[in-house]
């Protein structure tokens, strides 16, 4: 329980999806987009043909296979939606319990992203079909509720920044069911979320939400339709990550840190870390380059330096 823990803290700081449609990674074709799993794929892991391909906001990201031993799939997506990492949990024989195994692999693969200046928003979807499952990132994260969020999943998604659902979408912490309590932050994060006196009542009834409930009671930021493809929640979230893409990244991992480290204290003490975290933009080179876009009258590229 304290490694799951220590995961959600780490998240806390990218893009969950919790998917009921077919488990279809959507990334770029050959050539745009980097492709790294835990473990490394087979040799034989390749490309699916072009009658397999399915579009995605724009055609711009295509169908790949994944092996089925592969507990976690890293993907880069590039092009237009360069810094946007897709994490896949794949584990269907166990409805995406984590296991020591997958524990141990995202807590590496978070360890090493804390420092990857090249990711700047991280998508944390599942490959198994209307699943999620049975972190303290710098960069934003958003987790993505297309299916079925209970207990250990919920916490998962609350760990992030932003919650995108499925107004189909089936949400809850149900371990009181279980004569057990939530214990991997869900009785401190969703308090924190909804309200105290909200989070007890879900929490005593076990109550489990659809995404429409959810957005009532101020679970989740964003509540859309479902598709046919069983990914509308994903689709939201990367046009969401899209509006991240284009922002200077040291600042938003300042003003990501200052909103984290400022709403636990008093206010006086929250404007101190604003002032300690605006202190650590300025000498950047994203802050000059800002500068001379303006001044210049085109858009900023920034480095996250």
């Amino acid at each position: 329980m304290a490694a799951l823990a220590r995961l959600l803290q780490a998240l806390h700081c990218n893009v969950v999806r919790f998917t009921a449609g077919a488990p279809i990674i959507r990334c770029l074709p050959p050539g745009g987009t980097q492709t790294r799993s835990f473990p490394p794929p087979s040799a034989d892991c390749r490309w699916t043909s072009s009658t397999m391909a399915t579009s995605l906001l724009g055609k711009r990201f295509y169908s790949t296979e994944a092996k089925g031993d592969e507990e976690l799939h890293v993907r880069y997506l590039e092009g237009e939606d360069q810094g946007i990492l897709v994490l896949g949990l794949n584990r269907p024989h166990s409805k995406n319990a984590i296991s020591k195994s997958l524990l141990k692999t995202m807590l590496k693969t978070l360890d090493s992203l804390k420092s990857d200046k090249k990711v700047r928003t991280v998508i944390l979807r599942s490959e198994v079909p209307g699943i999620f499952c049975a972190a303290d990132l710098p960069m934003p994260t958003i987790a993505v509720l297309d299916g079925i969020a209970l207990g250990g999943g919920l916490e998962m998604a609350l760990a992030c920044d932003i919650i995108v659902a499925a107004s189909s979408a089936k949400m809850g912490l149900v371990e009181t069911k279980l004569a057990i309590i939530p214990g991997a932050g869900g009785t401190q994060r969703l308090p924190r979320a909804i309200g105290v006196a909200l989070a007890k009542e879900l929490i005593f009834s076990a109550r489990v939400l659809d995404g429409e409930e959810a957005k009532a009671v101020g679970l989740v930021s964003h509540v859309v339709e479902q598709n046919d493809a069983g990914d509308a929640a994903y689709r939201k979230a990367v046009s969401l990550a899209r509006e991240f893409i284009p922002q200077g990244p040291v600042a938003i991992r300042m003003a990501k840190l200052a909103i984290n480290q400022g709403i636990e204290v008093d206010l006086a003490t929250g404007l101190a870390i604003e002032e300690a975290c605006y202190g650590q933009v300025i000498p950047t080179k994203d802050r000059i380059e800002g500068l001379l876009a303006f001044k210049e009258k085109r858009p900023p590229r920034y480095k996250g330096e």
